[in-house]
């Protein structure tokens, strides 16, 4: 396989797991990578997706960042949004907790490999508009939820791709969770 090879159809398969694994090592393995890789990834993403915002990231199997007017937030492939991409999305999804060994059992074998209850909780996440599974942790209880993806968007744009985001600011890049959840305590916005 050369990088002329690589079309947005290849990536479609590639995205679908319908690509067999021999052409999935090659694209891995491709030097030199073909160069509009990215591009042809955030085509075939908009194409799989009902609403006309434009994709800057995925950040998941449903979760992607898009530019909504002057914002960035995040989006499932449904088309619930979940806010300011600098906030923790999993404030705004449906939150399944399993504590109890029997909570437990119906997702993992009870064996050694099993969370010991007394120290941890199985969150799961769900989007509040096609109840998708977007996230698990095992956290211990009353422990925040873990924000794992707070990408420097310019950053990539301007230095990686070359390409810098017309919105392009300092700002973007700073997490707002506290400001979210300090807002919640004043008795302001709901979750």
């Amino acid at each position: 396989m050369e990088a002329s090879d690589v079309t947005n159809h290849v990536i479609e398969d590639l995205v679908t797991g319908s690509l067999p694994w021999d052409q999935a090592k090659q694209l891995i393995r491709l030097d030199p990578k073909d160069n509009d890789r990215f591009w042809k990834y955030l085509a075939v993403l908009q194409s799989r997706v009902k609403w006309k915002e434009k994709i800057l990231i995925r950040i998941s199997e449903h979760l992607y960042v898009v530019a909504k007017g002057k914002d960035r937030i995040v989006k499932c492939d449904c088309g619930q949004e979940f806010g300011d991409y600098r906030m923790n999305w999993k404030l705004q999804a449906k939150i399944f907790v399993r504590r109890t060994p029997e909570e437990m059992a119906e997702v993992y074998s009870i064996d050694i490999s099993s969370p010991e209850t007394r120290l941890v909780e199985l969150r799961e996440y769900y989007c509040p508009g096609c109840y998708s599974l977007l996230a698990t942790e095992v956290l211990p209880p009353g422990f925040p939820p873990f924000f794992e993806m707070l990408p420097d968007l310019d950053t990539l744009y301007r230095e990686w791709l070359g390409k810098p985001l017309a919105d392009e600011s300092p700002g973007w890049f700073e997490d707002k969770t506290l400001e979210l959840t300090a807002e919640w305590g004043r008795g302001g916005v709901k979750a």
